[in-house]
């Protein structure tokens, strides 16, 4: 009977250790996806801006390059459709979407070289993309859902980010712009749909559909 009493108190003091964890954990993610859910509206807005310089024809020559072609960070294996995204556990949605702002570092910077629209983004969006970095690396670490295993596929290099954007062929300073930010919204939208799952999931809400 007396090591019940002196259990008790260890049991109080990991059940408020636990809680606190658990507040701690969602505030963080309450912080990374309000971050990720500005950077895909300013993704957005700078691809409208952009895209309302252009003339009919060639908005509709690009948006078909667009389609056919591919941007830099589908080289890492992410979700397929919204099934498969919430089959995923947590760690593995975390992981992706590191990866994803992580591919977004460099190329971040050249968004202050490549249209006067720009500008006044760019340097608040590469601050972003780097706190956002850190955040979702702690949500990571604070996991208590066991190790991260990387497939064979997951855990490949991406080619240079700079090249790929810089060395687009076509229609040059317009072509690469334009896909550079229809790549970036896309990859922004992607973030906010795995960072917005996996804050449900951890929530336990009982319905996270998307």
């Amino acid at each position: 009977m007396g090591q019940v009493f002196l259990l008790m108190p260890v049991l109080l003091v990991s059940c408020f250790l636990s809680q606190g964890a658990a507040i701690e954990n969602q505030r963080l993610f309450n912080i990374a996806v309000s971050r990720v859910q500005h950077l895909h509206l300013l993704a957005q807005k700078m691809f409208n801006d952009f895209d309302g310089t252009l003339l009919p024809d060639e908005r509709r020559q690009l948006n078909k390059i667009f389609l056919l072609d591919f941007c830099n960070s589908d080289s890492i294996v992410s979700p397929v459709d919204k099934h498969e995204t919430q089959k995923s556990s947590v760690l593995k949605l975390l992981h992706i979407s590191f990866r994803l702002i992580e591919s977004w570092e460099y190329p971040s910077q050249t968004l202050i070289i490549s249209n006067s629209l720009m500008v006044r983004n760019a340097n608040q969006i590469s601050e972003k993309l780097s706190d956002l970095k850190v955040g979702i690396n702690l949500l990571i670490q604070g996991s208590q859902d066991g190790l991260l295993s990387l497939d064979d596929n997951d855990s490949q290099q991406l080619p240079p980010y700079g090249n790929y954007y810089q060395n687009l062929g076509g229609d040059g300073n317009v072509r690469r712009n334009y896909e550079l930010l229809a790549c970036f919204k896309k990859d922004m939208h992607k973030v906010e749909t795995y960072l917005t799952v996996a804050k449900c999931r951890k929530s336990l809400e009982a319905n996270c559909t998307l």
